[in-house]
């Protein structure tokens, strides 16, 4: 069967349930549907025909188009020239629409896409409109679209509650396996009971679908989630933006490229590879980012090469990393210096000649170190440090993803589980 999103499936009925609304959209440059006509114009027909009215769409991290190419850049709303529509922005000034922004809306739908981790700020922009939502008493729609790394694998730390920021504003696991209307069915029923929520659901996907096992077009949800396979590391990868490690930013192939001036990519990989992680192989190389950290500067690294998706562990996979770069560099202490020279290129001048784990701030979050904020803990970092056995680290992410299941199960609205 043809994989067919909520997207898809709305525009089927002709989009007769937005009739006669006046409709917020929070979507971004992968709303589109399997033609790749993006939500906003097959919308705009009906809009201007007076079917419906988009009275305001707003759009998340990284820009309505992805125009921000890198991490943590706001951008600013404004009526759209093509269109004429007004455009909000919830990653600048507001991250949760104002009153003012919902004036004259009656239905709220999202249409946005997910990767499948907990620190992708989409889905947590999601909550924040449910939330307003609720409080204004407007309910909301939300299209489905695929988790692309398969809805059945949960893996990693369930984030604590005094540790919610905007790379986890709710307690799921690292890799949670729930799509984006699974999320939106979660934050309802745990917290914000107030929300009258709906979705559309897919049809044709199934839980052990990764998203190249879909007929769906790929679009990049963000500028630096350019393939499924970014999509496959990043539950592990993303915890490098917490270190002074690049994670690839500024390459063709983020996340799955890392590396520092001060390391030697194959010694890294000879000793990643001796630990028999499954479903992976490093290969030692080297590269130089365009931007964000160590831009123009020669860093030594390592591609992961993904073997076997279903037994590749990612989040155990990375601290098994930053674990061995820990124990071939050190850990030096960054607290005191500026953070242009925690990223800059290692020089007989620079006084960090190894690993260190990068200051606050870090996506609004001004206190916390990055690191406890995308863990969702403070004993990860220890256990990086300390060089715990990996297996102990291992049983813990086992035991927490074990503790929250029964939460996960009553959000999901399509049948399977993991063989």
């Amino acid at each position: 069967m043809r994989t067919a999103t909520g997207l898809d499936l709305l525009s089927l009925e002709g989009f007769e349930r937005l009739h006669g609304k006046s409709i917020g959209l929070l979507c971004n440059q992968a709303s589109v549907d399997n033609g790749f006509r993006h939500v906003v114009d097959l919308l705009l027909p009906l809009h201007r025909d007076g079917k419906l009215k988009v009275q305001a769409v707003f759009g998340p991290q990284h820009g309505l188009f992805g125009h921000t190419q890198d991490n943590m850049i706001e951008w600013e709303g404004r009526i759209d020239q093509r269109t004429g529509l007004t455009v909000h922005s919830l990653y600048g000034e507001h991250r949760k629409p104002t009153p003012e922004m919902l004036q004259g809306i009656d239905l709220f739908v999202v249409d946005i896409p997910d990767v499948g981790s907990r620190y992708y700020t989409f889905v947590w922009t999601m909550a924040h409109c449910m939330e307003a939502c609720a409080e204004a008493g407007i309910p909301v729609l939300v299209l489905d679209r695929p988790n692309p790394i398969d809805g059945l694998q949960v893996e990693g730390t369930v984030l604590e509650p005094e540790f919610s920021s905007f790379v986890g504003l709710y307690p799921v696991p690292t890799r949670h396996g729930m799509t984006p209307a699974e999320i939106a069915m979660y934050v309802k029923a745990q917290h914000v009971p107030g929300c009258d929520l709906s979705t559309v659901m897919m049809q044709g996907w199934s839980r052990s679908d990764y998203f190249d096992d879909t007929d769906a077009p790929w679009s990049m949800p963000s500028p630096n989630m350019p393939t499924v396979d970014t999509a496959v590391v990043y539950p592990g990868g993303c915890l490098l933006e917490a270190t002074n490690l690049s994670e690839g930013r500024g390459t063709t192939r983020p996340f799955e490229t890392f590396g520092a001036p001060f390391l030697d990519g194959w010694k890294l990989a000879e000793s990643l590879n001796e630990l028999g992680l499954a479903g992976v192989r490093f290969r030692g190389l080297q590269f130089e980012p365009t931007f964000n950290k160590h831009a123009g500067a020669i860093c030594g690294g390592c591609f992961v090469h993904i073997l076997d998706r279903h037994a590749f562990e990612p989040v155990l996979a990375y601290v098994a990393i930053l674990q061995e770069v820990v124990r071939q560099t050190g850990v030096h202490d960054s607290a005191s210096l500026p953070k242009d020279e925690v990223f800059r290129a290692a020089s007989a001048e620079t006084t960090l000649p190894g690993f260190a784990w990068r200051q606050p701030p870090y996506e609004y979050e001004h206190e916390r170190m990055p690191i406890d904020i995308l863990a969702g803990n403070a004993w990860l970092k220890g256990a990086i440090e300390g060089l715990a056995p990996l297996n102990e680290i291992r049983q813990r992410f086992l035991r927490e993803c074990a503790e929250f299941e029964p939460i996960r199960r009553e959000c999901l609205l399509y049948p399977g589980t993991l063989s």
